[in-house]
């Protein structure tokens, strides 16, 4: 395929026909200042060309030139991923360590090229797929006296399918609308949808272990990756394609999540299957949060293995779903290609009641495979039209500051851990926010053994101190995690945001362990320094 002609958007993700328009900034803006009691307006959003910055500080070999940019445009467009700080820093026109250059390798012997020029002249390299992560994962660090921004958007297209055993070839920089497109021609899908599909890749979602569209069962990209071909400063690192293996520790597990530190993913074989025929939705609403996660529990454990069991605790229910603030809303859905799901969500449904669980026999919806849609109505339509997609930079600058974090636990730490992560959390959002503070929860994927809880807080913050008052909640938040034996991160990758809570929880051998793969296959740690560990 060819790259996309579009220009990326510098303070939103993805492009610039998904900038939020100056209507819907305005009326952002109205509903905020009702919040805040003073009238708040958009900030301007500077023009491109009226950005400045350093001159680069690299000289760019005349066989790499017709891949390798200088522009400002392309040095100021990949400066940042997609982290609210961030994205306030580019609507207000600072950018600060931007990359050097930027490099749009066509095939692999250009990506030979770039890293090799890159390992020669000490210049940072840093992987880039999409742009959307939220941990700081492609930035360039504030010490690195050069760097290169590598943007595989040039390697986007299906290689090969394999529609024996259900697989595809697919290059990294393949953006997941255009691979799903691909595929529906053939009556195949990957079915991996994380919040940011619409503006991420293949490669990045490797790179960072992304959570998708299965709330249980097949929840992470690992589920659907059956080899990686990734390019380190040593070489090539190439797994063989199998469907499973117990021939010593697994070679993919050192690429998926590894984040651009060891190397440049450029292609994997993913698992596929065929499309959804079948689908069952219904919306659970229970009195209490206890009782809802009581219910998430027996279900999940019943493998039943929906494709959605998510639960909105009642702040985040009444906020997403419209609901009256003192219920939680439970998403139960079911899909398949091959069997009806009658069975199954009335299984489901079943277990929900007998914790409390109200739903009325109608609101069961069953698609029989005529194509009639599930899911689009009602409390759970309005939570998925909520959840979709991100509008990021709609509200920057306006006063009002959001951001989430997201973990998981077993099912016997749960009500400690919810209980302590709320009072600490709670109480830092109250230190930062005042009054106006906000916090609330939903599991964004569920295990036989625990939930994978996602937080959410906001509130009102004088403009110019969002980052002040965002790093506090944002440390409380991470203390208490992992010293309530959480993960730092479920699937929104470690990067440089999430280095203490990672080094917290992992032991204490694996640091060094992860340091000899690097100094093997990176010897002159260029790649993404700073992410994971040091160089």
């Amino acid at each position: 395929m060819v790259a996309r002609a579009e220009r990326r958007s510098f303070w939103t993700w993805g492009y610039v026909s998904d900038q939020p328009s100056e209507s819907e900034r305005r009326a952002a803006a109205k509903q905020i200042s009702g919040r805040l009691g003073e009238l708040v307006t958009p900030p301007p959003v500077p023009a491109i060309d009226s950005i400045t910055l350093p001159p680069p500080r690299l000289d760019v070999p005349a066989p790499l030139k017709p891949c390798v940019s200088i522009a400002n445009e392309e040095r100021i467009t990949h400066t940042y991923g997609g982290h609210g700080l961030e994205l306030l820093k580019a609507l207000r026109g600072q950018f600060d360590h931007a990359p050097d250059a930027v490099a749009h390798p066509r095939n692999e012997d250009e990506l030979e090229a770039v890293l090799a020029w890159c390992d020669r002249q000490g210049h940072v390299a840093i992987p880039y797929g999409g742009g959307t992560s939220v941990v700081w994962g492609v930035n360039v660090p504030e010490d690195a006296a050069s760097a290169v921004t590598i943007d595989l958007d040039n390697l986007n297209s299906v290689l090969e399918v394999d529609d024996v055993s259900r697989a595809a070839r697919v290059q990294a920089g393949m953006l997941g609308p255009d691979l799903e497109a691909a595929l529906k021609p053939l009556g195949l899908t990957l079915r991996h949808f994380p919040q940011s599909f619409p503006w991420s890749t293949v490669g990045g979602w490797v790179a960072t272990r992304s959570g998708g569209h299965y709330a249980t069962n097949h929840t992470h990209i690992d589920d659907f990756v059956e080899s990686t071909r990734m390019l380190t400063p040593k070489g090539w690192f190439e797994s063989r394609r199998l469907p499973g293996s117990g021939a010593g520790p697994s070679p993919d597990r050192l690429v998926l999540g590894s984040e651009g530190t060891l190397g440049i993913v450029s292609e994997c074989w993913l698992r596929l299957q065929k499309r959804p025929v079948y689908r069952a939705t219904a919306g659970v609403s229970f009195p209490s949060w206890r009782s809802g996660c009581e219910a998430v529990r027996d279900i999940a454990q019943a493998k039943l293995w929906p494709a959605n069991l998510r639960i909105l605790d009642p702040a985040e229910a009444e906020f997403s779903a419209g609901l009256d603030g003192k219920q939680a809303l439970l998403i139960i859905g079911f899909e398949s290609s091959e069997v009806p799901q009658g069975g199954n969500i009335q299984a489901a449904v079943a277990i929900a009641r007998t914790h409390g669980g109200l739903v009325d026999d109608a609101d069961v919806l069953i698609e029989d495979g005529s194509g009639k849609p599930t899911g689009r109505g009602g409390a759970v339509g309005a939570w998925r039209n909520a959840f979709i997609g991100v509008n990021a930079g709609l509200t920057a600058g306006l006063g009002l500051l959001s951001d989430t974090f997201e973990t998981a636990v077993t099912w016997d730490r749960w009500p400690d851990f919810d209980a302590e992560v709320r009072e600490r959390v709670g109480a830092a959002t109250r230190r930062a926010f005042g009054p106006s503070a906000r916090l609330s929860c939903r599991f964004t994927h569920v295990y036989p053994d625990g939930p994978a809880p996602y937080y959410s807080f906001s509130g009102v913050v004088p403009r110019g101190a969002e980052a002040e008052r965002w790093r506090i909640v944002k440390d409380a938040a991470v203390d208490a995690v992992v010293a309530g034996g959480g993960t730092v991160t479920h699937h929104h990758a470690v990067g440089r945001m999430h280095r203490s809570g990672w080094e917290a929880q992992r032991p204490a051998l694996f640091a060094d362990l992860w340091r000899a793969a690097k100094r093997s296959v990176d010897p002159n740690g260029i790649l993404n320094p700073g992410v994971l560990i040091d160089p």
